[in-house]
């Protein structure tokens, strides 16, 4: 079907169940996310080589700003692409998402301040904020809602391959960083290009809108009634799933070693950490799909809360160590994904991009506070086992927002 053609037949939740799942939707969407994957460790890892170098007098201070005020534009992003890609449509924000990250990614080596070059990340985390909730919108609206949770936690392994991609290319250009950015953007702009010839437009989209753009979609649409109490839900899942995900990756490998491990062994459990939680978007979507995307969340974030309280526990067996760290990844990072197959599923496609939106929006104010939250605990000394006690807590704040959703979709509320 030919980009902004109407379907003809299309199942109550705006799929079209007999159709074949397009598989240039498939491999664009998560080439997109794989994107926001590698966007998500670039920094990270050219920060030592800034440093070391003093590229543009950067010091320690001067990387965490621009390292919070690219989040920052990532949240803005996120929540402002949701009613945009409801009235507009999810290709062309899409597009248009990918073509603003990607220019200024490719204007970063470029900087000839430390200003100039915090301005530019924000600007390409505003493009790159609403690059995910519009790939894992399109995905969901490209399968039947049976399959809405696999969309979701299948795309969302990109993010992960993205984030070794970039830890692997780091490894050969360190001392040239300024090529990871050339890359990251050339590979978005070629994305672009494909995305404007091969992606079609959502048919759950066409469906709602009538063939045609529409009216404004203003947020209060989702404080009504019968969505709110799945919003209030969602925002708060949301914020605790993204604040495990970021806290851990930012700060396990210096947990490890205030727990008194040796510094090699500390950053491979990060790499564990992730090997895990690739292992649980796969497993969790399709447990998900049979079980109910609510239940399996609520039990996701339970279990990820054990793990995380038993890691406050020093172990002096490497392979025990290993195999919690392994389960934590496995149910921490596939919890957070099926907090967003929850919101593809339950909300209609009139305002599901903005629903999505909002969620990764806020989820990603989590992201900030908790790295900022555990780097604090790190500075007085009790990053072991405070640091996992919180993380322990948040997964248990995370069960109690999960419990409240609603079951089945909006249209049974």
């Amino acid at each position: 079907m030919a980009p902004g053609t109407r379907p003809e037949a299309l199942a109550p939740d705006g799929t079209s169940p007999a159709r074949r799942v397009d598989p240039w939707t498939v491999a664009l969407c998560w080439i997109t996310v794989m994107l926001e994957g590698y966007d998500l460790v670039v920094l990270g890892a050219i920060i030592p080589t800034l440093l070391d170098t003093k590229h543009l007098g950067f010091t320690a201070g001067d990387a965490t700003t621009v390292a919070t005020l690219s989040l920052v534009g990532v949240a803005i992003g996120a929540i402002s692409v949701g009613p945009l890609s409801d009235r507009f449509g999810r290709r062309k924000l899409l597009i248009g998402s990918v073509v603003l990250f990607s220019l200024f990614t490719i204007a970063v080596p470029w900087a000839d301040s430390i200003a100039m070059f915090a301005a530019l990340r924000f600007i390409a985390g505003l493009g790159l904020g609403a690059c995910m909730p519009v790939s894992l919108t399109l995905m969901a609206e490209s399968l039947p809602a049976r399959q809405r949770a696999r969309a979701s936690t299948l795309t969302m392994t990109g993010y992960h391959t993205g984030a070794v991609i970039t830890s692997l290319l780091a490894l050969q250009f360190a001392s040239h960083w300024q090529w990871l950015f050339y890359v990251l953007g050339a590979v978005g702009l070629a994305i672009a290009v494909l995305q404007w010839f091969k992606l079609p437009e959502s048919e759950a989209f066409l469906a709602a809108a009538g063939g045609a753009e529409r009216k404004k979609v203003p947020y209060t649409d989702l404080l009504k009634p019968t969505l709110l109490r799945a919003c209030i839900g969602v925002w708060v899942a949301s914020f605790m799933g993204l604040l495990l995900v970021y806290g851990l990756n930012t700060w396990l490998p210096q947990l490890m070693r205030s727990a008194g491990y040796a510094v090699p062994e500390a950053v491979t459990q990060l790499l564990i950490l992730n090997a895990g939680g690739i292992v649980g978007l796969v497993v969790g979507g399709f447990v998900a799909d049979r079980r109910g995307i609510k239940w399996t969340a609520l039990v996701w974030f339970a279990v990820a809360a054990v793990m995380l309280a038993l890691l406050s526990i020093k172990m002096d067996s490497d392979l025990v160590l290993s195999v919690v760290v392994f389960f934590t990844g496995v149910f921490v990072f596939s919890a957070q994904v099926l907090v967003y197959a929850y919101v593809t599923n339950f909300f209609p496609a009139d305002i599901r991009g903005t629903a999505l939106g909002s969620a990764s929006g806020i989820g990603r104010i989590g992201s900030i506070v908790g790295p900022t939250i555990t780097g604090a605990l790190v500075a007085a000394g009790w990053g072991h086992p405070w640091g996992f006690y919180f993380f322990a807590l948040v997964g248990v704040f995370a069960v109690a927002a999960v419990a409240t959703l609603p079951r089945g979709t909006a249209a049974d509320a």
